[in-house]
């Protein structure tokens, strides 16, 4: 008998682009990559908060590099991406939220958060695809979503909209990309302790309703992620595309 050998949770010799990757979601999966081995690149606006990262990072032990660059320009986005070696992972973590009832969307809220949320996840994953076909490398591409492109919420009916498009780009891009040995998958959060939530998390009634919604009964730490991007990033997901990968606490579970 042959046994089998678990698939490794190894990046080694991979190059990873991971947007907003200076805060929150994006910076521990900027660490995640970087601690199992792939050399990582972090896409953010602001190059003093991307230099004091690497530089930690570097501090650690840990391969990282940065670029400043608006990921809504999608023009710039390309033009990066074209001008270095192919990314073999894409983690689209960079995301914003305004929330508000129904009633009280603006358009230029609206805007705001389809261009990051949407809009950006599409084009972004777009130039970092073609450079992949184009070298007939394999990738895995993943969306960092929401529990909240599953279920709805009160005044959250833009991020809950952009979040379900995002859900339905990533099924789409699997069956696309399979063929290629591209894989596209989404990582769905529940509430998470960061800078994003931390406004909303410190007002008591609130906290007191998403723990009450959380089966495990706590909030979602960073670290939390971090290992879900690592396993959809490996050979270890090397069968696994156009899937949800909920990180939720139970909150979908009804």
């Amino acid at each position: 008998m042959t046994l089998p050998r678990t698939p490794s949770f190894r990046l080694d010799g991979k190059r990873a682009l991971v947007t907003g990757g200076t805060r929150g979601i994006g910076l521990g999966a900027s660490v995640a990559l970087a601690e199992a081995g792939a050399a990582v690149t972090i896409a953010a606006r602001t190059a003093g908060d991307i230099e004091a990262l690497v530089n930690q990072m570097a501090d650690a032990g840990l391969s990282a590099e940065g670029v400043a660059l608006d990921i809504t320009d999608s023009d710039a986005v390309k033009a990066f991406v074209d001008d270095v070696e192919p990314f073999q992972v894409l983690v689209n973590s960079a995301g914003t939220a305004r929330h508000s009832s129904f009633a009280d969307i603006t358009p230029t809220n609206y805007q705001a958060v389809m261009d990051l949320n949407l809009a950006a996840t599409l084009f972004v994953s777009q130039a970092v695809v073609a450079r992949l076909v184009a070298a007939g490398l394999p990738g895995s591409i993943i969306h960092i979503s929401s529990q909240m492109g599953h279920v709805g919420g009160p005044a959250r009916a833009v991020y809950a909209a952009s979040k379900f498009a995002v859900e339905g780009l990533s099924k789409a891009m699997a069956i696309e990309l399979g063929a290629s040995n591209i894989r596209v998958n989404t990582v769905c959060p529940t509430f998470i302790e960061t800078e994003l939530t931390a406004k909303n998390l410190s007002d008591p009634e609130f906290r007191s309703w998403v723990l009450s919604k959380i089966k495990l009964g706590r909030l979602g730490r960073v670290e939390d992620i971090m290992g879900p991007i690592v396993f959809l990033a490996s050979d270890a997901a090397a069968l696994v595309t156009g899937a949800s990968l909920l990180v939720d606490g139970g909150w979908t579970a009804e």
